[in-house]
């Protein structure tokens, strides 16, 4: 029904995409397909079978990441849909020309952008409303022992997190017990 807008290979990076879905609005409000598999095939490549939906919320200055799976990689389309979110994706293929480089996009219920992840990236994002709803679809099922991680502000990768832009600082930053342990990233 909807047409698609694709930036394909995001910072670069093979098989990153940001979609834009067309949003159909009139004064009542607005109506948009999330997510349509005829469409999401022929117009942005991705031939997939989404198998679980997954939401959180979080507040301000809440970062989760940067987690992957290791045994049973999958496959991400994100989005936010109260809110905003700093989202990103580190490349983790081994053998990749672009293994180790990161790329973020900004997520927001206004912006309707959603972000396409492949298998074997790290992934996290940072809240930057005082409030967010995060929504995801995954390609496999949640295996609890098969959990990995990278630090956040690992220097090696290099993300850079848009902390001051939005009033934060690290001192800020809410991270769960087990985000303040991941090991650091080795090239």
């Amino acid at each position: 029904m909807g047409k698609l807008k694709v930036e394909d290979n995001c910072g670069g990076i093979e098989g990153l995409k940001v979609i834009e879905p067309t949003v159909f609005g009139d004064e009542r409000g607005y109506f948009m397909e999330t997510y349509n598999f005829n469409d999401f095939k022929e117009q942005a490549g991705i031939d997939l079978e989404f198998v679980q939906d997954n939401q959180s919320a979080s507040k301000k200055g809440v970062l989760r990441g940067l987690h992957f799976q290791i045994n049973f990689p999958q496959d991400k389309l994100v989005r936010v849909i109260k809110g905003s979110v700093y989202d990103v994706a580190v490349d983790l293929r081994e053998g990749s020309k672009t293994y180790g480089k990161w790329f973020g996009v900004v997520l927001t219920e206004e912006n309707k952008k959603q972000f396409f992840i492949p298998k074997n990236f790290a992934h996290g994002f940072l809240v930057l409303s005082d409030y967010a709803e995060f929504c995801y679809k995954v390609t496999d099922f949640y295996h609890p022992n098969d959990e990995g991680g990278i630090m956040w502000n690992d220097p090696a990768i290099g993300v850079e997190w848009p902390l001051a832009e939005h009033g934060l600082t690290e001192a800020d930053l809410i991270l769960s017990d087990k985000d303040t342990k991941h090991p650091a990233f080795n090239k």
